[in-house]
């Protein structure tokens, strides 16, 4: 692999590289040159072949001969890299040494020439080190300090320098992203960890010569950043850490100096050292000036990076630290540093983008001192209490909206930035809850009386918005049932004066999280629903309010029939004028939903015709229309909202939560469901609207919705429309075959197949969906994955509630089988997955369904080729669970064919993978037939093992996670 030699197959191996230098020197025109870009992929895709040849072990280093331009001497470089990290058993053992001394040389060649070039060469010999240390080069990284210290009158001393720090910067980022096994990373790691006793007191040297120029400096500083990453013991970094907080102060360095710090203290081992850590607390403290100074002049850079090594020793040693009770004053004053990086000054992320750094600290922090023993921890509450109420008044600061003035100023960028922003403030505060309790609401909820009370200094609607934000985040996962501030709070919610659009959904957000709240206490409901109804027709409050009336009508359903004529009015009102967008005009029907269901059953029909009527008379008249895309959107969105709107009718209640609606619940209704009413009356004219447009996959979903999501909610209510939805899907499907009509034939058969007086038209659809799919089969299945998928699933749910389906003498059972192995070879995972379950059902009926059984006898040799196949690579390594789960059943319900089966289907050559032998095809059988096969997890083992031998990756790094 060295330079070419005379003689020999190295003499044939030159003449064919010399052949192909022409080749590769036009091929590297066209990438770097050519304008064409299908000439610029052509030219990389052979390149990247030629990288892997046997060839490039010789025209790489042609390439990099000094009359060369760097883009090509980098393509040599690279492809040198290539071949050591990843085909290094090519290399024989006796010319390891002539490729070590030819890299040297040229990286010695380079070391004034090209950075990348240089660069890419060091990352070859890193690589060449690695994989010879430590038998091969037992001292490599000695080695490489000594060799570049050595005089070398061509080759200036500072370019040498810079090469050798280049090289030992790039050596363990090559390591962190090297192929290695796992046994030989863990030696090389441990060597190189010895090896920087050989570096880091030439780092030292280099940072504390008065002469050294910056650039070096900063190489040095990247070079020391690079190494701590090995787990080197921070005790060792100790005197690099301070020359680096030294060269904090030099605005050149700063960065480098920044990272370097950071992931010294951040690398997991630092954490045993605590005599160490406490040593760097001093140099921490003594950043706050340099800190404040940037704060003032708007040095946006330094304040972050100052933040960023306080974070990262408070945030990795928080608990070490703690635990240091003879210490905890400069603790504090650590802990109280980056309270003033979380308050820092400024907006975020205009003016400051350090506070967010600051956020999980708080967390890390609150939980050590929860972890503590009771006694122990009273002592840290007694410190750190009124320090987490310090942060929630810093939280809600930062978390104020700027002026109207400024805010206009943002870009939508900065906009979206800043809601995240207080996202993370909001979950920050739900957290603290845990630490400071109900003391925390009530100190919250004092402020915002004050401001609102507080007549000679009128507050700005930013502090509300704040301090109501700060509610509602915690009252959103916190329960606040038992609060006792909470009734004062929606006293104070109508007092409000409300003149911006944040802080009106500020308002209605903290109204939806108190909803529970308002179901166990209704008197208060009139209090803030008035706002919420009032919210409703201002398209700038749309989610907020629509959302916060939602969660009203599901919480409070029963205490609402005095106000439902109220809510169904305005809510007509506000979707009559098209106020709202789609999703919340869904919303809506469904807050809708939730409201009638706690009415009488007359009270229902008479508000559902009401707020139905004017779509119906819309849908007879677009039914009457030619179809065109935009009546098309029309009848959507108009089945969207009854879809919505049945999805939460539920006048039997299933859904309530007993414990809470027991008292209240209503005496169950006698007579049809109102659903079931609306339904019977508008079942001609879907039907309508159907025949037009049967051809369109959307409205037919949208359909098919109204009755899947009715279904859902009414169970067994919706019995007396079974008969004509089944006619009507029958119809639907035999015309045009769609995955929706299968997914609703679905639900059908797992909520009514079982009972007799609906079985025959369950029956009937059942047979008819099936016939038709076969034919679907027959003509050729591959354009429709999701129709596959939805009718495989429907084959399982058959099994599971209805066995007696595949009883019918004219359902042809093998036909069934045979395409659902058909399926089992599509490239879609949900489409196999699909099968897998068909089959997991399938299997277990072979005793108790004859005409299953005897398909099952005859045919299941294919079942098992086919799954051997998927196994043996066809499909994608995440199904192999599923796999498995056919294997067992087979195992289980069909054991003495499965033994004879798997013999003959292992006898085929090459079967069901090219790379495996037949030792470990004859392992896997007698694996997969022995008494673990009573164990599922085992055998799902097993299949994952085999899968890998099968594709080549047993013992690989892509087999780490599987």
């Amino acid at each position: 692999p060295g330079e070419p030699s005379s003689g020999g197959p190295a003499m044939v191996l030159l003449l064919s590289c010399s052949r192909m230098l022409p080749s590769l020197l036009q091929a590297l025109h066209q990438l770097y040159y050519d304008p064409n870009i299908e000439n610029k992929n052509l030219a990389q895709k052979w390149l990247m072949q030629a990288q892997v040849s046997p060839q490039a072990w010789h025209f790489s280093w042609l390439l990099l001969h000094m009359d060369k331009v760097p883009e090509i001497q980098y393509f040599g470089a690279s492809a040198l890299h290539i071949k050591i990290s990843r085909y290094w058993n090519d290399i024989p053992a006796d010319q390891y040494e002539s490729l070590k001394s030819q890299l040297f040389t040229h990286i010695t060649r380079f070391a004034s020439g090209s950075k990348i070039v240089l660069t890419r060469l060091c990352v070859a010999l890193a690589s060449l080190a690695l994989s010879m240390m430590p038998e091969a080069w037992p001292c490599a990284v000695a080695d490489m300090v000594r060799m570049f210290q050595a005089e070398d009158s061509n080759v200036d001393g500072r370019a040498r320098c810079l090469a050798l720090l280049e090289l030992l910067t790039v050596l363990p980022e090559e390591f962190q992203t090297s192929r290695l096994p796992q046994y030989r990373k863990g030696q090389v790691r441990s060597v190189l960890a010895q090896e920087c006793s050989s570096v880091f007191p030439l780092l030292e040297q280099l940072l504390q010569q008065q002469d050294s120029p910056g650039f070096i400096k900063q190489k040095v500083l990247k070079c020391f950043s690079s190494w701590v990453q090995l787990e080197i013991p921070l005790m060792d970094c100790e005197n690099l850490i301070q020359a680096a907080f030294t060269s904090l102060q030099d605005p050149e360095l700063f960065d480098t100096a920044v990272e370097a710090v950071v992931n010294a203290i951040s690398q997991p081992d630092a954490q045993r050292y605590v005599n160490t850590l406490l040593k760097l607390i001093p140099p921490v403290l003594g950043l706050q000036e340099q800190l404040r100074q940037a704060v003032q002049s708007g040095d946006m850079e330094t304040s972050h990076g100052i933040c960023r090594i306080a974070v990262a020793l408070g945030e990795n040693h928080s608990r070490a630290l703690l635990d240091q009770v003879e210490h905890w004053q400069s603790f504090l004053a650590l802990v109280n540093m980056i309270m003033f990086c979380t308050g820092i000054p400024g907006h975020y992320p205009v003016n400051e983008t350090t506070s967010s750094l600051t956020l999980t600290f708080w967390y890390t922090l609150q939980d050590d001192i929860l972890s503590f023993e009771p006694d122990k921890q009273a002592v840290y509450q007694q410190v750190y209490r009124p320090v987490y109420f310090q942060l929630v008044d810093v939280l809600l600061h930062k978390a104020q909206f700027p002026s109207d003035e400024e805010y206009g100023f943002w870009s939508s960028d900065e906009k979206e930035q800043f809601r995240i922003y207080r996202v993370d403030i909001s979950d920050t505060l739900m957290y603290v809850y845990e630490m400071l309790g109900a003391e925390l609401l009530s100190s919250l909820y004092d402020k915002l009386g004050r401001l609102l009370t507080n007549t000679e200094q009128p507050s700005t609607w930013q502090h509300t918005e704040a301090l109501l934000y700060g509610f509602q985040s915690i009252a959103e996962t916190i329960d606040v049932n038992y609060s006792d501030v909470v009734p004062g709070l929606i006293g104070l919610i109508p007092r409000i004066s409300i003149s911006n659009v944040q802080l009106a959904d500020t308002v209605m957000f903290t109204i939806g999280a108190l909803s529970e709240w308002l179901a166990d206490h209704p008197v208060m409901i009139n209090n803030v629903l008035p706002l919420v109804l009032q919210a409703l027709g201002n398209p700038e409050l749309s989610i907020s309010s629509v959302s916060t009336l939602k969660k009203i009508c599901r919480e409070c359903k029963y205490d609402l029939p005095p106000y439902a004529a109220n809510i169904v009015a305005v809510s007509q009102e506000v979707l009559m004028k098209q106020i709202h967008k789609t999703s919340q005009c869904m919303w809506l029907m469904q807050a809708l939903g939730f409201l009638l269901s706690a009415l009488q059953v007359e009270e229902i029909l008479k508000n559902l015709h009401s707020l139905i009527t004017p779509y119906i008379q819309q849908l007879e008249k677009l039914a009457d229309e030619t179809p065109n895309p935009s009546n098309k959107l029309a009848i959507i969105h108009i089945l969207g909202l009854l879809s919505n709107l049945f999805t939460t009718l539920d006048i039997s209640h299933h859904d309530d939560d007993h414990e809470n609606n027991e008292v209240k619940k209503l005496p169950v209704q006698q007579g049809p469901n109102p659903v079931v009413v609306v339904l019977q009356q508008v079942f001609q004219l879907i039907q309508k609207v159907l025949s037009k447009w049967l051809n369109d996959a959307q409205v037919v979903e949208s359909v098919c919705a109204i009755f899947e999501k009715s279904v859902k909610t009414l169970l067994d209510d919706f019995a007396p429309m079974v008969p004509q939805l089944c006619e009507m899907l029958g119809q639907m499907y035999s015309t045009i075959p769609q995955a929706s009509a299968i997914d609703l034939t679905r639900q059908l058969v797992h909520i009514f197949a079982h009972e007799p007086a609906h079985f025959p038209p369950i029956k009937a659809l059942f047979l008819l969906v099936t016939s038709v799919t076969l034919t679907l089969f027959q003509q050729g299945p591959r354009d429709h994955p999701d129709i596959v998928d939805s009718f495989m699933q429907l084959l399982a749910q058959a099994l599971k509630r209805k066995p007696d389906l595949f009883l019918c003498s004219n359902l042809d059972v093998k036909a069934v089988f045979q395409c659902g192995v058909l399926s089992l070879k599509f490239p879609e995972a949900p489409t196999v997955k699909a099968s897998c379950g068909f089959f997991t059902e399938l299997l277990p009926r072979c005793g108790e369904i004859a005409p299953v059984g005897q398909v099952v006898h005859e045919n299941g040799k294919v079942l098992l080729q086919a799954v051997l196949e998927g196994v043996g690579g066809q499909a994608s390594r995440s199904l192999m669970d599923h796999f498995a789960e056919i294997l067992f059943a087979l195992n289980k319900h069909c054991f003495s064919y499965l033994s004879i089966w798997i013999k003959e289907a292992m006898q085929q050559d090459g079967f069901p993978s090219a790379r495996i032998t037949p030792e470990q095809k004859e392992n896997f059988s007698q694996q997969i037939l022995s008494r673990e096969r009573v164990n599922k997890r085992r055998v799902k083992e097993m299949v994952k093992e085999f899968t890998l031998l099968c594709r080549g990756l047993h013992g690989t790094e892509y087999t780490a996670d599987y």
